[in-house]
């Protein structure tokens, strides 16, 4: 196996393997260990399943996207790769938060309440 591709596993697809055990297994309750914690996601419990729901979705997503990119990078572009599966590391995990605190935005009012 060659080193970008050894690279590629290590970053990409634990992302991807994480984004799957956070998708199969979410946290139940509110908690300060396992989850999606920002202020506005811990304000209840209605929240609480909606933020973690909406980033456990687009983590999954995304950091597919990033496992296949770097794949490809590896495999055909002949590079050697530095800095380029990191950057999607960095990218579906910004993406993901920017997703879900725009649905939390959409979604919930700042005291916590749903909009209709």
């Amino acid at each position: 196996m060659s080193e970008a591709l050894i690279y590629v596993i290590t970053t990409n697809g634990l992302l991807f393997l994480l984004s799957i055990i956070f998708w199969k297994f979410p946290p139940k309750k509110i908690n300060s260990f396992y989850g999606y914690k920002t202020p506005k996601a811990m304000q209840n419990q209605q929240i609480w399943d909606f933020a973690n729901s909406t980033f456990n979705n687009s983590l999954l997503i995304y950091s597919m996207i990033s496992f296949i990119a770097g794949l490809v990078f590896a495999a055909f572009l002949n590079v050697e790769l530095t800095w380029q599966p990191m950057a999607f590391v960095f990218l579906s995990v910004i993406v993901s938060i920017v997703k879900t605190e725009r649905a939390l935005s959409d979604n919930f009012t700042e005291e916590g309440k749903k909009k209709k």
